[in-house]
């Protein structure tokens, strides 16, 4: 057994008040498969770049192994894919390629055809493989899920379950709970490693939270009390030693030394009192930094007394002049959560652009209701620039509202003043959903809204939309957040 160990590691970027981490220490052992989670903007992707020593830090990170990023960057994607992985893993024979795709369930023809040719799910199969034969490596696996089908993410899954020794960073609690054995959440204040998947990691992490929650109550009416006591054992004392200099009447006077022994009993008991109060406090504080306030998310969703507000009926789409998947038939009428599924490349979005308007090839009937309030979120965030009261105000949505729904995602005020472009994609994807649900809308058609984004924004999203009742049709490949969330499913093949 290897270990990684990080010991008081403390890190910020350069011009910030705040150090992201601060003297935090835990060791890894090299045959986990670790699952790492936090909301967007926590650190993840910049802890994963501290332990590849891309940037200067306080503390240590020592290891026996090399760390291995993916997605490793290709300079020359203009090369034969197996070309590829023999510079990645120079040391391997051709069998032990064919044998791990293989495993990956793809085609090996894949490995003599140019990288830049393959389909996404193909390069991460190729990228994948290329990592794992590498050997002697600790692999570090950055949102591999992205953009891909069910079929290719559950040959990940499966996959990813015979090997072991590294940090895989999905969105996915399915994928999560499938592959890993041990999650490691960076916190408010800590990173904290726990054996077993996102959901015994959930369960635990309610747990605690309802604990410190119960005990936080409880401290605060405790001191309260103390606090009463201490003002009164503090007040007779002090009437006690007062009474020391009067007398009853002329002819006598208080035995002023028991009056000062009672007055001093007094005062060391409120000394005690207040060493107590001192004590609850210091436990007080050591409470609730760590509890992720999961606050209402608020949709405004409308009723059009039309229905049903969408019609489709033999619709194909075309590219190219080619039909790319059968004849499909639906409605959509208020309240309806529709999934649209199946495989990348299948033309899930082109539906959902077809019926926002865009220009597409197509064959049969699409109505949609002419007086329809749709708001759209795009798979796409490269045209997003400017801050968030620029695009505010250009989105015409309330600024004071949108911005409370990404206070609410996990978006702290610091970011509130940054241009977009230099957000991440997490960030720049919540940005595009809390534009969408600050508007009043018949239909929301999101087009793979959740890329990017973290687990417990995932699990607000899926609360409000379950609350709220909007008409929704979207494209996700999430399984559970479709489980939870979709009324009807539509397949395309």
């Amino acid at each position: 057994m290897s270990l990684i160990s990080v010991n008081n590691l403390t890190f910020g970027y350069e011009g910030s008040t705040n150090n992201i981490f601060e003297k935090v220490s835990f060791n890894i052992d090299t045959d986990w498969k670790l699952g790492l989670i936090g909301r967007n903007g926590k650190g993840k992707t910049t802890f994963l770049k501290l332990l590849l020593g891309n940037y200067e830090y306080k503390g240590t990170i020592t290891k026996n192994v090399d760390f291995d990023y993916f997605p490793f960057e290709i300079k020359d994607k203009e090369k034969i894919a197996i070309e590829i992985v023999n510079e990645i893993a120079p040391n391997v024979e051709d069998w032990e390629i064919i044998k791990e795709l293989n495993l990956l369930n793809a085609n090996t023809e894949i490995l003599y055809r140019k990288f830049n040719l393959l389909s996404g799910g193909e390069q991460v199969k190729i990228l994948l493989i290329s990592l794992f034969l590498k050997g002697n490596n600790f692999l570090l696996i950055d949102e591999p899920t992205n953009h891909l089908d069910y079929e290719t993410r559950e040959n990940l899954v499966e996959y990813l379950k015979r090997k072991k020794g590294f940090i895989l960073v999905p969105h996915e609690r399915n994928f999560l709970d499938k592959v890993v054995n041990h999650i490691i959440s960076i916190n408010n204040t800590n990173i904290d490693i726990q054996k077993g998947n996102f959901s015994s990691w959930q369960e635990n992490k309610m747990r605690q939270d309802n604990f410190e929650i119960t005990q936080n109550q409880k401290l605060i009416k405790d001191i309260s009390r103390l606090e009463i006591a201490s003002k009164n054992t503090e007040n007779w004392s002090n009437k006690i030693e007062k009474s020391k200099y009067k007398t009853i009447d002329s002819e006598s006077s208080i035995d002023r030394g028991y009056v000062g022994h009672q007055s001093a009993k007094m005062m060391k008991k409120s000394k005690v009192i207040e060493k107590r109060i001192e004590k609850e406090i210091d436990e007080k504080s050591s409470l609730l930094n760590n509890i992720d306030r999961n606050e209402n998310l608020k949709m405004i969703p409308l009723e059009n007394r039309k229905s049903p507000l969408i019609v489709v009926k033999d619709l194909q789409i075309k590219y190219n002049h080619q039909k790319i998947f059968s004849k499909t038939s639906f409605e959509v009428i208020n309240k309806d959560r529709i999934a649209i599924t199946g495989k990348n490349g299948i033309g899930k979005s082109s539906v959902l652009k077809l019926i926002i308007g865009d220009e597409t090839e197509y064959d049969g009937i699409v109505k949609v209701n002419n007086d329809l309030k749709i708001s759209y979120v795009s798979q796409n965030t490269d045209y997003l620039n400017g801050n968030l009261k620029k695009f505010s105000t250009e989105n015409k949505i309330n600024e004071s509202v949108f911005k409370a729904m990404l206070s609410k995602m996990g978006i702290s005020n610091i970011e509130f003043e940054k241009d977009i472009k230099e957000m991440s994609e997490g960030q720049k994807k919540k940005i595009l959903i809390a534009k969408s649900i600050s508007e009043s809308a018949d239909i929301y058609i999101w087009d793979e809204p959740l890329n990017y984004i973290d687990i417990l924004t995932r699990i607000q999203i899926e609360e409000a939309i379950i609350k709220y009742q909007p008409t929704i049709i979207f494209v996700e490949h999430d399984e559970t957040f479709i489980k939870n969330i979709a009324t009807k499913i539509i397949d395309l093949h």
